[in-house]
């Protein structure tokens, strides 16, 4: 069977795609900076758990964690709506289909997600009460947020190999995983691992940003977050390599020289990484995160060529049909707007009080 036979025809979109593209990539930088924090602060303070919790000395981590989780989780996931739809606006005839051959883990996700956001707020409010079942709760909820990744990660594969969704006749259920896919498990593990990174320069930067009971612990928190960052980081480093070498031969020679964009792009992420591999040595928790920002855009960039790459067979942007109707796109950017100072006054209130918003 002809895969492009499989394909839908595309909608009309209402502005020029760029648009769209440019929006899909920053709201994107946004969710993954916030998925990342959620993620990696979640594993940090299982792993706190798992060492003894909160009895004195580097396990007051986990019960400061304890606090930020459960609106960290609710960025996370209001801020993850924007990007699923500028992906579908772009990308609606892939990213539907996948969605449907994998359906019933796919709705399975909302439901995942409310439960992990139950035992963060279980673990916040019952912290004291909870004693030895705290690794239980946060590992549970740690659990069901990676099982959420693995399904987010195979859809975004699935989405970008229609050969494979022929699949479908032989098994119509919506349980279709993409687990033949050999980019799978490198993907998945470059974002999870990354999370811990993310997560780690967070309790770095907290502890330097607030006032705690001593220097001493301060500094104890700032280098044992340090401490994640960088050798999660250096992880990365080698799982970047095994995801770059597993894509399709001609996407990857895209990287190698053969687009010289994406080269570009390449060398500027392999620096960005080697930096913070430095900062992260040298304990400079602000600098990192400036340096971490910009090159996890840079990877949102490389990422969305390499789904281009993929797709280029069936379908590339520019044959999106324009229907044009500006005044969405008008109203969006000005809730978008309001929506983030809105974020920004709460983040700094509740880092003025202590408290959780």
């Amino acid at each position: 069977m002809d895969p492009s036979s499989l394909v839908p025809v595309a909608d009309a979109i209402p502005v020029p795609w760029g648009w769209h593209y440019v929006l899909l990539l920053v709201t994107f930088v946004l969710h993954l900076l916030f998925m990342n924090t959620m993620l990696g602060a979640g594993i940090i303070a299982f792993v706190d758990e798992l060492r003894g919790g909160a009895q004195g000395g580097e396990g007051t981590v986990a019960e400061a964690l304890s606090h930020k989780l459960t609106y960290i989780i609710a960025f996370t996931v209001n801020l993850g709506v924007a990007p699923l739809l500028f992906l579908q606006v772009l990308y609606g005839q892939f990213i539907y289909v996948s969605s449907v051959l994998i359906a019933v883990y796919w709705i399975a996700v909302v439901f995942l997600v409310i439960l992990a956001y139950y035992l963060a707020y279980l673990y916040n409010f019952r912290y004291q009460r909870l004693a030895g079942a705290r690794k239980w709760v946060i590992g549970s909820a740690v659990f069901l947020l990676l099982a959420v990744g693995f399904v987010f990660t195979n859809n975004m594969t699935l989405m970008l190999r229609p050969e494979a969704w022929e699949r479908y006749f032989a098994s119509p259920g919506g349980m279709l995983l993409n687990l033949s896919d050999p980019t799978l498990i490198p993907r998945y593990l470059h974002f999870m691992v990354a999370s811990v990174a993310v997560g780690g320069l967070f309790v770095a930067l907290w502890a330097a940003k607030t006032a705690q009971p001593s220097t001493e612990q301060r500094e104890q928190r700032i280098n044992r977050g340090m401490q994640w960052f960088t050798y999660a980081t250096l992880a990365q480093m080698v799982i970047g390599i095994w995801f770059l070498i597993t894509l399709k031969r001609e996407v990857m020679l895209q990287f190698m020289g053969g687009d010289s964009l994406a080269t570009a792009l390449l060398v500027l992420g392999i620096g960005g990484a080697v930096l913070l591999l430095l900062l992260g040595f040298q304990r400079r928790p602000v600098p990192a995160a400036v340096a971490l920002v910009a090159t996890i855009s840079i990877m949102a960039v490389m990422r969305d060529f390499v789904r281009a790459g993929y797709l280029e067979p069936y379908f590339t942007l520019s044959d999106l049909r324009l229907d044009p109707e500006y005044s969405p796109l008008v109203l969006f950017l000005l809730v978008f707007v309001a929506g983030m100072a809105m974020v920004v006054y709460l983040l700094r209130l509740a880092a003025k009080t202590g408290k959780e918003v």
